[in-house]
């Protein structure tokens, strides 16, 4: 059968196999974790599909993947399982560049469902032997003040493929065009990985661009990560200092014979109009440089060695311009100047359109987050120009956007344009083309724009990698941001892909003593990095990417780097089992820190580290228990419940006053189960509830305890609390942002004051994720949905309704599993709380309803509820069912 006949039978339903099954379907198809599955990099890629169904009693017990090549071969396979996601690969591994078509259908009895819609996998180039195309670098032009400069092949074809591949990459940025048509629709490429251990390669069908005849391949080489400035000012080439491209151009004809055409010697390189282009400091472009006329006036390449480390496909999606948003107006500030507002802080940059202009004439574009008294607020930018510039071609009608940077930004100030119309300015939004699986929106206008700051936030940050924030001169893959957020990154957008990739880095940064460093990749190149919550993401990050999908394989290929840094921070733990040495970030951030000194915090720092020894030692633990490794297990867990001990004789009194006797602190005991005496758990409780009312209900939370105080405070039983902290709207709380017109969330609670001036502090960024990290909360206990098994296989649902009476009333929540959709929508009438939820086929819910002892599971469908609310002041509840922070001995996964 071949692929065609396969999809026509697809589409044709194949009906007469279907028997006696119900109407069931195979709803989605994927491929490792793509929906498209163009140049993968495994030979045996894993499939899941998701299952409609009306029928709550149908359950399918096996299943048959067929296959089709396109020599016209065709093979199936029926496995005996109940599984769905992520299932094991049952043919011979792929060849590089094989290409197969694929579909599922299952089956109970003697019956089957229609098969699903067929997708094309095709393999990248799955070995080094592949490659045939060098290294090519200009052999004098492109310097670090050179600007961009264009490596330019011209071929002739004489017959027009049936196929044709590009397979491509760079040291730097690239942009690759066909006889003048752009390759694909990515951005930013191949991205920023670990480059002296990985660089990513991506892979397009350019079928449609070959024709016969001659053929101009170009590429425009941007410095990008690789060389642009880095870290501070004036620091590049924090990976190397020229600039070099690596394409392979793969032609296949009808009778079967393959031409390849890859860079070598007989490339040329010229310079391009981009006369500038760095990340931080924007770009340069001089449009009256056409591409065609300057490639005439060009030098040979200089062939350089080959690669040293390994060339890799993507495994999460590229970088994109995922959104267009309209200037909503333009202002004129007091000195004058023009100033496009986009009405949201967002990352990309500015697509302008001018017309009848002069040859030569300049239009600069300025980017900053905010205006203070009117003008831009460039401040927070520290060294980074965020400045484009144009020179004019002359044209009737341009249109002006970069290539090589983008900025963090709502507002452009635009000069050289003095009939500046709203009309002609647009914000194209960039980052990674990130699938969204997570919402939620309440009865508070408030928290819903608060949950949408978060979501925007995250968007912009995960731009190839999630960095800590997207305008000024940093703009790095922080660990301790990202092991904060992954649980609300996990629910809102499908980052299964986008962070294996970057743990795959972590792994290759990670130094031979199991040092894990604070940015990834590692430009700091701290000699001997380990701080707690930082270096830390090497355990937790793989422990909620493992909740949240289920990905045995991703455990596994993470658990060495999980093991080397426990048994790190086990040697800086020593003897005694407390970490109680050496540098650490602390509670980062804490409101109470002065401007200058982001490090102040009231909680001790040891105490912090002591927890996240504790906290690491349980995620390794758990995951040995998963991968099956009992003498891991075993060891983890002795050295766990030492750690504990030591925690509780060093550090907690007999009424459970812990040292530094601040909010954080009594979070990390109680969120994860540090006390070893009911007496202590409860003087936490009460202690962390006098100084939340003593905060009046303000926060006094850093980096480390912001995720953890709301869910700390509903273990105390002071879910009252717990809603009186997250409706806050005095600084600080996450509310006063959304108070002073924020639409991302900002680095410190204090990064504007109240009277519109921006915190004089270093560290004062409007778009950094990590006080997001409450959207867990809010998807969990107001929402009351949350995960308690892997992947969602199972779910609870239990909205966490104060006891002091409910100040929202009403919540719905949403998450796209691996499963399929899940939906918790709850509403207070008066005194009765009504209840919906829904469920796809494979999931099943515990749905805990007020003042019941047990809970009431349902499967797939939706399922209301109706009860009466009888709400006791004071009473002590639960920990949150399947908070991924909540977790003791009885916690494990399994």
């Amino acid at each position: 059968m071949t692929i065609d006949e396969m999809a026509a039978r697809a589409a044709a339903g194949a009906g007469e196999e279907t028997g006696s099954v119900s109407e069931a379907r195979i709803d989605e198809i994927r491929c490792e974790y793509e929906t498209e599955a163009l140049g993968i990099g495994v030979a045996s890629p894993r499939l899941s599909w998701t299952i409609g169904t009306e029928d709550a009693g149908f359950e399918f017990d096996r299943y048959e993947i067929e296959l089709a090549r396109d020599d016209g071969s065709h093979e199936s396979a029926i496995v005996e399982s109940r599984d769905q996601v992520l299932v094991p690969w049952p043919f011979a591994p792929l060849r590089s560049r094989e290409r197969v078509s694929v579909n599922v259908r299952v089956g109970r009895g003697d019956g089957w469902t229609a098969p699903s819609r067929t997708l094309v996998i095709e393999a990248g180039l799955l070995e080094p032997a592949d490659w045939s195309a060098d290294l090519v670098s200009p052999a004098s032009l492109g310097d670090l003040d050179d600007g961009a400069p264009i490596v330019f092949r011209d071929v002739e074809v004489d017959e027009r493929p049936v196929r044709a591949r590009l397979y491509v990459t760079a040291l730097g940025l690239y942009e690759f065009s066909i006889n003048g048509q752009r390759v694909g629709e990515d951005i930013l490429t191949p991205g920023w990985t670990a480059y002296q251990h990985r660089l990513r390669y991506q892979t397009y069908d350019v079928t449609e661009l070959v024709t016969t005849g001659a053929v101009a391949l170009r590429a425009v080489l941007g410095n990008g990560w690789y060389r642009g400035q880095l870290v501070w000012p004036g620091n590049r080439s924090s990976y190397g200092d020229r600039l070099a491209l690596l394409a392979q151009l793969e032609l296949t004809f009808a009778d079967g014979t393959t031409t390849t055409i890859g860079t070598d010697a007989d490339w040329h390189a010229c310079r391009s109009g981009i006369l500038r282009d760095d990340l931080y400091d924007g770009q340069s472009t001089d449009r009256r440089i056409r591409d065609d006329a300057a490639c005439r006036r060009s030098e040979p390449v200089e062939v350089l060695p080959p690669y040293g480390g390994a060339l890799v496909a993507r495994t999460g999606p590229p970088v994109r311009i995922t959104q267009t948003l309209p200037a909503t107006r333009i202002l004129t500030a007091p000195s004058g100047a023009l100033i496009a507002d986009f009405g949201q802080n967002l990352v990309g940059w500015v697509r302008l359109r001018v017309r009848n202009a002069s040859p030569g004439e300049r239009v600069t574009i300025r980017h900053a987050e905010v205006l203070e008294h009117g003008e831009l607020g460039t401040r927070p930018l520290r060294s980074a120009k965020a400045t484009n510039e144009y020179l004019l071609a002359g044209d009737a009608e341009e249109t002006l956007q970069p290539t090589f940077t983008f900025s963090g930004f709502r507002y452009a100030e635009i000069s050289g344009v003095p009939d500046l119309r709203a009309e002609d300015v647009d914000a194209l939004v960039i980052g990674s083309d990130l699938e969204r699986t997570g919402w939620f929106v309440s009865s508070d206008p408030d928290l819903n724009r608060l949950h949408e700051n978060v979501v925007w936030s995250m968007r912009g940050n995960f731009l190839d990698l999630p960095t800590d924030c997207p305008q000024r001169d940093e703009r790095l893959g922080w660990t301790g941001d990202i092991q904060v957020f992954a649980p609300t990154a996990a629910f809102l957008l499908d980052v299964s892909g986008f962070l294996a990739g970057w743990l795959r880095d972590l792994a290759a940064e990670q130094k031979p003593d199991g040092g894990v460093p604070y940015v990834i990749p590692d430009v700091l190149r701290e000699p001997d990095p380990g701080a707690a919550g930082w270096s830390d993401a090497a355990t937790l990050v793989p422990d909620a990417l493992y909740r949240a999908y289920g990905d045995r394989a991703l455990l596994s290929d993470q658990y060495s780097s999980m093991r080397a840094w426990v048994e790190k921070a086990t040697r800086l733990a020593g003897d005694d089992h407390l970490w109680n040495t050496g540098f650490q970030f602390g509670d980062w951030l804490d409101p109470t820190a002065p401007p200058e000194d982001a490090g102040a915090a009231q909680a001790d720092k040891y105490v912090v580290a002591s927890a996240y020894y504790v906290r690491s030692l349980r995620a390794v633990r758990d995951a040995a228990g998963v991968l099956g490794i009992p003498d891991d297990a075993e060891r983890y867990d002795a050295l766990e419940r030492l750690a504990v001990a030591a925690f509780n004789r060093e550090y907690v009194s007999a009424d459970g006053r812990i040292r530094s006797d601040c909010q954080t602190v009594y979070a990390l005991a109680l969120c994860w189960q540090l006390l070893d005496s009911e007496r202590k758990r409860a003087g936490a409780a009460d202690r962390l509830a006098e100084l939340v009312v003593e905060a009046d209900h303000r926060v006094s939370t850093g980096f480390v305890g912001t995720p953890l105080i709301l869910d700390a405070l509903t273990i105390a039983g002071r879910t009252d609390l717990a809603y009186a902290m997250l409706l806050q709207r005095e600084c600080p709380s996450w509310l006063y942002a959304v108070a002073m017109g924020a639409t991302t969330i900002w680095e410190r609670w204090d990064s504007m004051l109240p009277d519109g001036a921006i915190n004089p502090g270093s560290m004062t960024s409007f778009n950094h994720y990590a006080y997001g990290a409450v959207a867990d909360w809010m998807h969990r206990a107001l929402g009351g949905l949350s995960p308690a098994e892997p992947g969602y296989r199972r779910v609870t649902v239990r909205p966490m309704l104060s006891s002091a009476g409910v100040p929202v009333a009403s919540a719905q929540v949403g998450h796209r599993s691996p499963y399929g959709d899940i939906e918790c929508d709850w509403q207070i009438d008066g005194d009765v709380l009504r209840l919906a939820v829904t469920l796809p086929y494979g999931v099943t819910a515990d749905v805990w309803l007020p003042g019941e002892v047990a809970p009431r599971i349902v499967g797939i469908g939706t399922h209301r509820f109706t009860t009466a609310l009888a709400p006791t002041r004071g009473s002590r509840q639960s920990p949150i069912s399947g908070d991924p922070r909540s977790r003791g001995r009885n916690g494990r996964t399994s």
